[in-house]
Order: structure tokens, then C-alpha cells, then sequence
């Protein structure tokens, strides 16, 4: 019997017996929610009421679900020029996007990709080829505990070894690690904590090091995990002094979501590389960007092919995606309130939500705001309080996605006031039923 003519058992709990999700045990999850449509915050699922989009569909939605701006610009961008191979040509939506990102990062040359993991692999070979094509090789990276910065090989290699990379964990090039001195309202150690890692830094930078790579202010999958921007700066100075690279993967901080354009800037700190992705394009299409500074391009240009950065995509350069981003920086620029202010909009909310029982570690940068719900269990991705949370918020017409018993907001910027009430108020009543 052929296999389609057998009976599929994961059709008949509700599954598509074709698509295999992300992130998803479907022996042990709910089904997908089919969403026929969307507006600003909210998602239109084929059965049932709207819900609000808290999490900016895994943080990628800027400024809201089919944004007319961002929309029409693709439309005409489509009428004119959908895609060309951009090892031969060059058109006019990359240059614009190209020069803005430079002048607003003040990195100078921009390389494209196609997501935020291939921009971090983008960035490590830049980084490895930059200290081989001077003849000085480099082959230590470092990197942080709890980083997560992609899922392909070399993004795996320089994030947290864990459940997610396990089965490849012998397939991943060593990287050394330093802890991540993450920290939260009424933090009384935090100056020890980051103090013995700037300490460890320096030692291990003893060793000539290609390049450090960070999540600046926030680590996302790891829990959303802040840290002061004070912090940053020694990290910084402590790079700087040692000549190694600075890599800076702003795919989740960039574009307001620290609360300035990039979290580098808010922390006054000047990375070597960047990795841009997701509010790159408002969500809309998928792009990944790698900045760099012209002196780091500078070794890659000579006589000898060996110097060249044999890297490349089918999609580089997609017109439609720098169509997307040019018309999502437009709007940034337009209303800079809408990511400047947002903080205070939290505030209150949190303020409240953090006098709970359940609630540790309140946290606030920007757009994010996360806290911990107090377990009696083993803490961490696995523990299933995040799962019932998500799941009472789901029936009450609010989208989160809990990181184990770590809850975080991040909306898109157009969500209303009353909407982003709504997600605090189900929060807290679900706090009471898981």
C-alpha cells in the first residue's frame, strides 16, 4: 500500500499531514491555528475571535501586520523588478538600503544574506578570513553562555550548546565561553557579576582571538536576558584593546526594539561587525544584512582570488526585501517616538505585574519586557508552566510564546494601549491557573 493511501494519525489530531513545523513536538503540542488574515497587532484565524499578536510573530513584525506602507512598496517594487543575481548587477532599492544602514550604523559596507543565522555565519567567516587574509591567523572565538545566534553550523557553533544542537554537538568548531551576567530590577550583585566576567574576558583574550560575538543589551532565545549597557562598554574596551573583532548580532535588538535604533547605539558601543535581520524588513520578506567596517572589506580586495569572500545566495540582494526594508526605515524615521517611548509604555504594567507572588526578575529594555514565574520544578525552556500560559492566553485572545517559565512581551510598535492592557491583564489572570 502506498504510504498516502494510509491512514494519518497526525491528520486526525488536527495536523497537516505535509508540513513539519519549527520549534514543535507535535506528540505533545496542539495543533497549528490556521490565520486567514491580519491588521496592526491583530492575527484573524479562520475559527475563532482575533487575537493580539504580543510577540510580533517571533519577533519579526515591526510595525504591525500588513502594513500598508511597507505593502504597496513591495507591490510597486514587484512591478518593476522582482529579482537579478546581484554578483552581476546592482539596482537602485539595495544602494538606497545600503547607504542608509551605513549611515545610521557607521559601518561602511554591507553584505547581504538571506535570515539572521545566515548574517551571523556571514560575520564568523568574515571575521576568520579577515585575520587570514593578513597573514595573521586567528582562530579563537568567544562567545557567551546562553547565546543563541542561529541554527546553522557555525551559528550553532558560537550559541548555547543545548538540547536544540545536541545531536551535532560533534560537528561544531570549539568556541570559548564566558557567563552572561544577565540582571533584572532590584539586582543588588550585578557590578560583582559583571566585573569577574570582564575578568575572564581579558584572560581569554590572552590567546589572539579572531572575534567575540554578543546579543547586545538582550539575549532572545536564552531567555531574554539583559544586561546594563555599562557593561557593554567594558566588553567593549576590553575587545578593542586585545585588536580583536567585536561582532554584534542586533537580528532580534535592532530597529527599536532596545528602545533606539540599534542596541549598540543606545549602549555607545562600536562593533566591527553587525547582523541585521528580522525587523529588517518590517517581517514582511526574509533578508538577513552583515555590516562591516571598510577596513575589514578593505582586506578582502586584491590581485589574489584567495583574498575573495567566496560566500553568496540565490537571493541577495532580493529588490523586493530591500523594498521592504527601505519602506520599514522610512517609517522608523518618520515616528521615532513609536520605539523611543515604548519603555514607558510597559512600565506600568510591569510595575504592577511584578508585585505577583509568581513573578521574579522583572526586566525592561525598550520594546521587551520579560520576568520569571517562580517553579517548583527545574527551571528552564522545558518546564511546561510556560506551555500552560501560553495556552490560557491563546482562549483569552492574546499570542505568547513563553520561553519555558521565562514570559516576555514584544508587540509590534502599532499596538494600541488598550490592546497592550489586554496582554498584561490575561497574563496576570493566567498566572493564577498555571
Amino acid at each position: 500500500m502506498d504510504h498516502l493511501d494510509k491512514p494519518d494519525k497526525y491528520l486526525a489530531k488536527g495536523w497537516n499531514q505535509h508540513i513539519w513545523p519549527p520549534f514543535t513536538q507535535i506528540a505533545s503540542s496542539l495543533p497549528q491555528q490556521r490565520v486567514v488574515g491580519s491588521r496592526d497587532a491583530l492575527l484573524f484565524r479562520e475559527q475563532g475571535p482575533p487575537i493580539i499578536d504580543a510577540i510580533s510573530s517571533w519577533w519579526v513584525t515591526l510595525h504591525g501586520h500588513a502594513n500598508e506602507y511597507v505593502a504597496n512598496a513591495i507591490a510597486d517594487q514587484a512591478k518593476k523588478l522582482e529579482q537579478v543575481i546581484f554578483a552581476d548587477f546592482s539596482h537602485p532599492q539595495a544602494e538606497r538600503l545600503a547607504e542608509r544602514l551605513s549611515h545610521i550604523t557607521g559601518l561602511q559596507r554591507l553584505f547581504f544574506s538571506d535570515n539572521g543565522s545566515t548574517a551571523v555565519e556571514v560575520a564568523i567567516k568574515i571575521a576568520c578570513q579577515f585575520w587570514q587574509n593578513r597573514k595573521e591567523p586567528r582562530h579563537q572565538l568567544i562567545a557567551f553562555e546562553g547565546a543563541y545566534h542561529g541554527d546553522t553550523f557555525g551559528a550553532m557553533a558560537v550559541g548555547e550548546r543545548n538540547l536544540f544542537n545536541a545531536p551535532f554537538e560533534k560537528m561544531l568548531f570549539p568556541v570559548s565561553r564566558l557567563p552572561w551576567p544577565a540582571t533584572w530590577w532590584n539586582d543588588e550583585d550585578i557590578e560583582n557579576r559583571e566585573n569577574e566576567t570582564i575578568t575572564q574576558l581579558a584572560r581569554l583574550l590572552e590567546t589572539p582571538t579572531a572575534a567575540v560575538i554578543l546579543e547586545p543589551l538582550v539575549q532572545g532565545a536564552g531567555g531574554m536576558s539583559m544586561v546594563r549597557e555599562e557593561f557593554l562598554k567594558k566588553v567593549e574596551t576590553v575587545v578593542k584593546d586585545s585588536k580583536a573583532l567585536l561582532i554584534a548580532d542586533e537580528v532580534m535588538t535592532g530597529f527599536g526594539r532596545c528602545g533606539d535604533l540599534f542596541a549598540t547605539k543606545r549602549a555607545q558601543v562600536s562593533p566591527d561587525l553587525m547582523t541585521l535581520s528580522k525587523g529588517l524588513t518590517s517581517g514582511f520578506l526574509p533578508m538577513g544584512v552583515t555590516m562591516a567596517r571598510e577596513d575589514i572589506f578593505e582586506t578582502f580586495v586584491g590581485n589574489d582570488p584567495r583574498l575573495t569572500f567566496w560566500h553568496g545566495h540565490s537571493f541577495t540582494a532580493n529588490p523586493l526585501g530591500c523594498a521592504a526594508a527601505n519602506a520599514s526605515l522610512d517609517l522608523l524615521e518618520n515616528a521615532p517616538s513609536a520605539y523611543t517611548r515604548f519603555e514607558s509604555r510597559h512600565l506600568p504594567h510591569l510595575k504592577k505585574l511584578a508585585q505577583h507572588r509568581k513573578v521574579t526578575k522583572p526586566r525592561l529594555t525598550g520594546t521587551i519586557a520579560a520576568f520569571n514565574i517562580e517553579v517548583s520544578g527545574k527551571s528552564g525552556y522545558l518546564n511546561v508552566v510556560g506551555k500552560s500560559l501560553k495556552q490560557f492566553a491563546l482562549e483569552h485572545g492574546v499570542l505568547i510564546r513563553p520561553l519555558g517559565n521565562v514570559v516576555y512581551l514584544l508587540p509590534p510598535l502599532c499596538i494600541t494601549d488598550d490592546q497592550l492592557e489586554k496582554c498584561y491583564s490575561i497574563i496576570e489572570d493566567g498566572l493564577e491557573f498555571c
